[in-house]
């Protein structure tokens, strides 16, 4: 939007010189319908003149590259507009027939800022059945375990996103060429207010978040790591998906 702006600014700029000098062509043509030799002469002279002054001709091929830019610009904030809509879905409080592959796909446009600089993402969609399910909380989950997949990435790395039909199982392997974890903290990973990043850096929540969200869909998440190579989540979500809402069963019989 920033640099739509910044153009349309400078286009506006260029409207009002462009717009003078079609004035003083009217003049132009008046003056040689009428035959009024001293209009004509003055008209052409204030073309001569503000065609020298403001580079008229860089004008009228930089506005052409103007336009393109901003279209293009605006043709991304409308993408990351329809990824936000998709991926918050806030008027979704229902299950919901979803397709994980999308649900992955609007969630890497969401975070594509904080990947693009450090990190080449690589997807393997497989051919996955839609399932009911609460999109925007499976959304949720990756999107923190993409995130951290990047946080683990010191420099340059690859995130590796490939879903496959195993059995009854819809399975989501997230793994990065990272800095790995250490034995001793995979079994804390989940716990809530744990976190290997700096003081300041996360809150702990993220990872116990999604392990609920997961579990809530009546499937399962694992991790492997290994230091200095990386790390993969794998995620299982049954084929069937959720046919009932969480506690229903509870509610009835209490």
């Amino acid at each position: 939007i920033g640099f739509v702006l910044s153009n349309v600014k400078t286009m506006s700029e260029y409207a009002v010189t462009l717009i003078e000098l079609l004035v003083w062509y009217e003049q132009l043509v008046e003056g040689l319908n009428t035959g009024d030799r001293e209009k004509a002469r003055e008209s052409m002279a204030k073309i001569r003149e503000i065609k020298k002054e403001e580079d008229v001709d860089f004008m009228l091929e930089d506005v052409q590259d103007l336009v393109k830019d901003s279209l293009e610009g605006m043709e991304r904030v409308r993408e990351i507009v329809a990824g936000l809509k998709s991926f918050a879905r806030m008027d979704e409080a229902e299950l919901k027939q979803a397709d994980i592959n999308e649900c992955i796909k609007s969630t890497l446009k969401v975070i594509w800022n904080e990947l693009k600089y450090n990190c080449k993402v690589v997807t393997d969609y497989g051919d996955v059945p839609a399932i009911p399910c609460y999109p925007s909380q499976l959304n949720q989950v990756f999107m923190n375990l993409v995130v951290n997949a990047s946080h683990a990435i010191e420099k340059k790395g690859t995130i590796t996103i490939r879903t496959a039909l195993q059995e009854e199982y819809i399975v989501i392997f997230i793994a990065d060429t990272g800095q790995g974890i250490p034995k001793e903290n995979l079994d804390k990973l989940f716990n809530p207010f744990f976190t290997t990043k700096p003081v300041g850096k996360g809150t702990g929540l993220g990872l116990s978040i999604s392990y609920g969200i997961v579990e809530k869909h009546k499937g399962r998440i694992q991790v492997d790591s290994e230091l200095g190579k990386g790390t993969t989540f794998t995620i299982y979500l049954p084929a069937k998906g959720i046919t009932e809402e969480p506690n229903k069963e509870e509610n009835e019989n209490g």
